[in-house]
């Protein structure tokens, strides 16, 4: 069989989000495993955004070494292998130190796809970078599904998350065996390559945009099951369809969304969709009925959907430095918040209540309105020039 190299790139974030939504659809179980209240699970999982940070300042130039085929078998397999670890762990400060080594090559993992993924773009001459983080969001979908049936049948978080890793296992060699190299970008920036990755200040709105999509990311993938269980009691297959439909909205967004960005531009897009993730945090917070809250849920899946992706794609066509670097950038202040958000709302709905937890992500996304002119109106053509590329960048 034939894969295109976008395809190979799709499969590998399908299945780190497969092995990652396994874990994170079973929260209400670790919690209870753990023995541990809502703010400390949080605490819990807060090593995997230390990781993150750590390797998305510093993994740039490793990775540039290593090249994307072998950076991912590293790190694909290598993040699943470590995520079906957890539930074998009884002792929520080991569970951190696992976590803390998987936030590493999760950090590596993302600039390494998106990289990859902005190179093939330039190749092909058309939008494919949100349909690549669209499969992310179908592998959250596909497993938010089964979980909810696995938690509603008793199966255990151990022969779950195990089954979950021997399919990524042989799904991932198969196809990261056959990956090889895009070429890079023509080289916009001068000056040397820097071994750091640090945000500048022309990227601090693409900054503010990311973090707002993945504080509303984290909000309905963490905590939706724990929302619907403490608010409504409902049952684990009720509980589980917050989180479904919550990956189905926005993996549906985002495999279909790169017509309406090219036609319309990155900025009106971005802005829709940044309203809808009000209207469905409202939704959230203040649902009368379990339906309402699910309804809720869907509206933050569609609304954060290409936000995140439409950031990566205006950081990597930038000319300041090299691709990968405001890359890293952008995900060293961005991704590191869709693992801040479980301690951040955790700490909230302890004390506040989860209901008020929700609310804390409207100031970000009304900032990140603000912010959406950093956005290009249209999508820079791979064989973009200079003059062109610059007027995108403001």
């Amino acid at each position: 069989m034939i894969i295109a190299p976008q395809q190979r790139i799709y499969v590998c974030f399908f299945l780190f989000a497969v092995s990652l939504g396994a874990l994170l659809s079973r929260m209400p179980d670790l919690q209870v495993a753990l023995g541990v209240n809502k703010s400390e699970l949080g605490l819990t999982l807060i090593g995997a955004a230390i990781g993150a940070l750590i390797s998305l300042t510093l993994s740039s130039p490793l990775i540039a070494r290593l090249g994307a085929r072998t950076t991912a078998f590293i790190t694909v397999l290598g993040t699943s292998a470590l995520l079906s670890l957890v539930p074998w762990i009884g002792a929520a400060p080991v569970v951190f130190c696992v976590l803390f080594v998987e936030g590493l090559l999760a950090g590596a993992l993302e600039i390494n796809l998106n990289v990859e993924i902005d190179r093939i773009e330039a190749q092909l001459g058309r939008g494919v970078m949100n349909r690549a983080h669209g499969f992310w969001s179908l592998g959250f979908f596909v497993t938010a599904l089964v979980s909810s049936i696995v938690r509603q049948a008793g199966i255990s978080m151990q022969l779950h998350l195990a089954v979950t890793f021997v399919a990524v296992l042989v799904l991932g060699i198969w196809t990261i065996a056959g990956m090889r190299n895009a070429p890079a970008r023509i080289a916009l920036h001068e000056g040397k390559a820097q071994p750091v990755a640090l945000p500048t200040w022309g990227l601090m709105p693409l900054c503010v945009i990311g973090i707002a999509a993945f504080l509303v990311e984290g909000a309905g993938i963490d905590w939706s099951a724990i929302y619907m269980r403490d608010v409504f009691s409902v049952e684990p297959f009720i509980g589980g369809l917050g989180l479904t439909l919550f990956t189905f909205c926005m993996a549906l967004a985002r495999l279909f969304v790169d017509p309406l960005v090219d036609r319309f531009g990155a900025r009106a897009v971005a802005t829709m969709l940044l309203i809808l993730s009000a209207i469905g945090i409202c939704a959230v917070s203040g649902a009368p009925h379990p339906y309402i809250a699910l309804a809720g849920f869907a509206l933050m899946g569609a609304g954060c959907s290409a936000v995140y992706p439409l950031a990566v794609s205006a950081a990597a066509q930038r000319i300041d430095r090299a691709a990968h670097l405001n890359v890293a950038a952008l995900g060293q202040v961005t991704f590191v918040v869709f693992f801040l958000a479980p301690p951040l709302l955790g700490f909230i709905a302890e004390h506040a209540g989860i209901r008020i937890s929700y609310l804390v992500c409207l100031p970000l996304i009304i900032y990140a309105l603000l912010s959406a002119k950093a956005l290009p109106t249209r999508r820079a053509a791979g064989g973009a020039s200079a003059a062109a590329v610059r007027s995108l960048n403001g």
